[in-house]
């Protein structure tokens, strides 16, 4: 590593320490903070942590994802998930999929003839990050049925949105090329990388248990938990599965295996979180261009409300139908709006997919558009939702607003 990198970092830790004590004061979510300085640092403003300082430290994005994809997972353990009941599923469902329904109408009825970019921007629409709602939770010490409820849900909807953005490419790609599809490749091609991420995070779970159910030395447990997610990460990477779901099967296996050895690993866990949590959101707040907005105008902002609707009355209708208690009804919705991290990341398979000129210069314009409006948006998600989430758990009186 260069020493300049090295030098990137420390100044980048140094400016966390110091975002972090502002918003102390000021009362703001830590994440609003930083990725609100990830942005006036990003190569849009200062230029200070330009794309390739950002490339060279991927690596911190990618473990943050990793620690918060396991927190997620060990809160799904069977207590949480018997006490809540079928609402967490109805809710999960009801979000992911309305959000995918308003956002795919309104861009459709805007160009009518995309009907392929429509599907694609309501798949990544329904995708909802655990990171920042995660963080916000854990930095107000947040505890009650919608604090369970809120990390219940941003797990289940990984795997749903990944559903939806599977079959949502394998249409547009029909669509593009002329293609017809047949009812075994619509079914199949996403049961198998959704069982095999499942299988991946499961086993890994069981060897990990296998191992470290009778040790009681920190250092050996850290060791063992931070290979054990590193080898899930790199794993489902390398055979194009969820990481995220991946990891998160993990947590939530060892958690109804063992659940005091998945608490250990957890508060293990928590150690490394003040590093990485805080830089994986001034990153992404870098790598949001604000000179966007000229070219994404109307369809971003109409893109932010439909999605903020879909999710926010998807919730609303799901916990309704789930009978979950009322606090629950009234405010989860408000809990689910950010999304960096998992929706950035299915724009980029986007990307990777139709912006090689495989599918033709409209695949290619799809892709420019969708990377370009998502980088956009994230702005307003990653300072609203925070914000939004924050004042959820204080009206549920699940935090102590002095904190």
């Amino acid at each position: 590593m260069e020493v300049r990198t090295l030098v990137y970092l420390a100044v980048s830790l140094i400016v966390v320490y110091a975002t972090k004590k502002f918003v102390d004061k000021v009362k703001l979510p830590a994440v609003t903070g930083y990725v609100i300085v990830g942005v006036l640092a990003g190569y849009s403003m200062l230029n200070f942590l330009s794309q390739k300082v950002i490339n060279n430290f991927s690596i911190v994005s990618d473990l943050a994802l990793g620690i918060i994809a396991f927190s997620i997972g060990v809160e799904l353990n069977r207590e949480t998930l018997s006490k809540l009941g079928k609402s967490i599923f109805f809710i999960a469902f009801f979000e992911a999929f309305t959000a995918f329904l308003f956002v795919t109408l309104v861009t459709y009825l805007i160009d009518p003839s995309a009907l392929y970019r429509a599907l694609i921007f309501g798949s990544i629409a329904s995708a909802t990050a655990p990171a920042a709602t995660v963080y916000v939770i854990q930095q107000y010490k947040a505890k009650g049925p919608l604090t369970s409820t809120v990390l219940a849900v941003v797990g289940i909807d990984d795997a749903i949105a990944l559903t939806i953005y599977v079959f949502a490419s394998l249409f547009a790609t029909s669509i593009l090329t002329g293609t017809h599809l047949s009812v075994a490749k619509i079914i199949i091609t996403p049961l198998i990388k959704i069982t095999l991420s499942l299988i991946l995070g499961g086993s890994v779970a069981f060897l990990y248990y296998v191992i470290f159910r009778k040790i009681r030395l920190q250092d050996e447990l850290t060791i063992g938990i931070a290979a054990s997610i590193l080898l899930v990460m790199g794993v489902a990477e390398y055979f194009k599965l969820s990481e995220l779901l991946a990891v998160m099967t993990l947590g939530a296996v060892l958690a109804n295996i063992n659940p005091m050895l998945a608490n250990r690993s957890q508060r293990t866990i928590e150690y490394f979180s003040p590093i990485f949590l805080p830089l994986f959101f001034m990153f992404a707040g870098a790598r949001l261009n604000i000179r966007l907005i000229s070219k994404i105008g109307v369809l971003g902002l109409i893109y932010t409300a439909a999605r903020f609707s879909g999710k926010i009355i998807g919730a609303s209708v799901g916990a309704f139908l789930g009978k979950a208690p009322k606090v629950v009804k009234k405010f989860t919705g408000f809990s689910l709006l950010p999304q960096v991290g998992v929706a950035i990341a299915l724009s980029l398979a986007v990307q990777k997919k139709f912006g090689t000129g495989t599918y033709g210069k409209a695949g290619v314009d799809m892709a420019t558009t969708i990377i370009n409006l998502l980088l956009f948006t994230t702005i307003i998600t990653e300072i609203i939702g925070p914000l939004l989430t924050r004042f959820s758990l204080g009206r549920a009186g699940e935090i102590s607003m002095k904190d």
